[in-house]
Formats: C-alpha cells, sequence, structure tokens
C-alpha cells in the first residue's frame, strides 16, 4: 500500500486521458462523467487491502488538469498497468 499518509477526505473517481508531460510529471486530463464516490479515500485502498491487491500512490508524479487536490494509485491487473485517479473534495 502506499507509503506516505492517504487523506481522510471525500474522494471521486475519475476517468483520465494522459495528454503529454509538463515539468517532469505526467500530466493527466479529466474525461466524461466522475465515477463512484468514497466518503473517505481510505474505503477504496481497504477494499484494495481485502483484495490482496498491491498498489502504489504515484499522486507526486502526476498533474491533473483542472483538479487542486488529487490521489492517484497504481496497479499491475492482468498483465496491464492500471491507474485510479481521485478528485479529493
Amino acid at each position: 500500500m502506499a507509503a506516505r499518509s492517504v487523506p481522510f477526505l471525500p474522494a471521486t473517481e475519475l476517468t483520465v486521458q494522459t495528454a503529454g508531460s509538463v515539468a517532469g510529471k505526467t500530466l493527466l486530463l479529466p474525461l466524461g462523467a466522475p465515477g463512484p464516490s468514497y466518503a473517505h479515500l481510505q474505503d477504496w485502498l481497504t477494499e484494495k487491502r481485502k483484495a490482496k491487491a498491491t498498489v502504489k500512490d504515484i499522486s507526486q508524479q502526476v498533474l491533473v488538469k483542472g483538479i487542486k487536490q488529487w490521489a492517484v494509485f497504481e496497479e499491475k491487473r492482468a498483465g496491464a498497468t492500471v491507474r485510479t485517479v481521485f478528485k479529493i473534495t
């Protein structure tokens, strides 16, 4: 799981598209309607822990356009790398 502390704030999952890089960070653009919301981001992490999934917090390596506070997690699933992006509200 993530090494740094995760905020206990409401979070909404976003669908994003990679749009290049800015200042050495990957730029992500939100697309479409927001996905599921969680009372706390920790709820999503707890689901992953129960499913024995290993996720890595990569929030410091990306920028999400138009969002002031976000969290991004990366996991390996079926041989592919999957990023899950949350808007922290």
